[in-house]
Parts: structure tokens; C-alpha cells; sequence
């Protein structure tokens, strides 16, 4: 088994929709829910949500790259989102729910840049990506109730997951291509 463990950070919208995917892939070692990219240090959920802090929601991944490697976690990321909206994520508006990828070192900003180009040439959407690409930042760790928020409370997590029009972006967008 290797011993090797990186971090991935993503910004993909409400974090109780981030964590499911990657959590149950092989390598994945811990994914927590937080804030990221932000001025403020240790900002509350209330806080964020005023879009006066500057932090996403966001989700860090602890994985091992032999088992997982971050191109595969980048193809996960971008079928979780709308690449093309930069106003936020589906029912959520605003900058905390925008989308963004935050990098730990040249390599992964490399690997995002690249995966970014291809899904940009890749014809699957008719907008231009926005998703940035940004250096990695202190990360917050959520409250509590927010980790795992899909195992914790499994009926309002796939509410929300439908009704916020995610899922069925998803499905219309990729059901044919993962």
C-alpha cells in the first residue's frame, strides 16, 4: 500500500453536494467540507454566506495519487459542476458558491490548466469555462453538522441535490460520457 497522500481543493458550489463523489472513489483518504480563498480567518457558515468574506464553499481532499492520481480527481470535479456559470452553482447565487480550483503546487496547476483546455475544446458546453484556477489558500474546516452532510441526512441531502438542479445537470450533461 502506498504511503503517499496529497491535497486537492475544489470550490464546486454547496459543499454537501462535493463530498458524496469523491468520498466513495479508491485512494480517497478524508474529504471535508470548509471555506477557502476568503480574508477573514475561521469564518462561520453564517458568515460565508453573507458574501462579505471572500471564501468559497469548498471541499479538500486527502488522496493518494498512486491509487487516485489528481487527473482523475479533476474529471470527478468537472462532473460536478457548471463550469460556465460564474455566478454561483445551480439554486445557489453568489460569490461564496462560486466555482474554483485551488492548486498546492506547479504540478497540479500544470495537470487543472490542461484539464481546463480540454474540457474548453471538448465541445460538451456551448459557454466558455470560468471555473478559475487559483493558488491553494488557508482552508477552514466547516462546522460539524456540515461534514458528511449526505450521510447525516441522507433524504434532505438528495432533496437538495434534485431540487437544486444539479443532478439533473449532471445527468443531462455527462450521463453518457463518465
Amino acid at each position: 500500500m502506498s504511503e503517499k497522500q496529497e491535497l486537492a481543493t475544489f470550490a464546486g458550489g454547496c459543499f454537501w453536494c462535493m463530498v458524496k463523489p469523491f468520498d466513495e472513489q479508491p485512494g480517497i483518504i478524508k474529504v471535508e467540507s470548509g471555506y477557502t480563498g476568503g480574508h477573514t480567518v475561521n469564518p462561520t457558515y453564517e458568515e460565508v454566506c453573507t458574501n462579505t468574506t471572500g471564501h468559497r464553499e469548498a471541499v479538500q481532499i486527502t488522496f493518494d495519487p498512486d491509487i487516485f492520481p489528481y487527473e482523475k480527481l479533476l474529471e470527478l470535479y468537472w462532473q460536478q459542476i457548471d463550469p460556465t456559470d460564474d455566478g454561483g452553482q445551480f439554486g445557489d447565487r453568489g460569490e461564496s458558491y462560486r466555482t474554483g480550483i485551488y492548486v498546492h503546487h506547479d504540478e497540479q496547476r500544470k495537470l487543472a490548466e490542461a484539464s481546463k483546455e480540454k474540457l474548453n475544446e471538448s465541445g460538451i458546453f456551448q459557454k466558455p469555462i470560468v471555473t478559475e484556477i487559483l493558488d491553494a489558500a488557508p482552508f477552514y474546516p466547516a462546522e460539524e453538522y456540515h461534514q458528511h452532510y449526505y450521510k447525516k441526512n441522507k433524504i434532505h441531502y438528495e432533496r437538495y441535490h434534485v431540487g437544486s438542479g444539479r443532478a439533473g445537470f449532471i445527468e443531462s450533461h455527462w450521463s453518457d460520457k463518465s
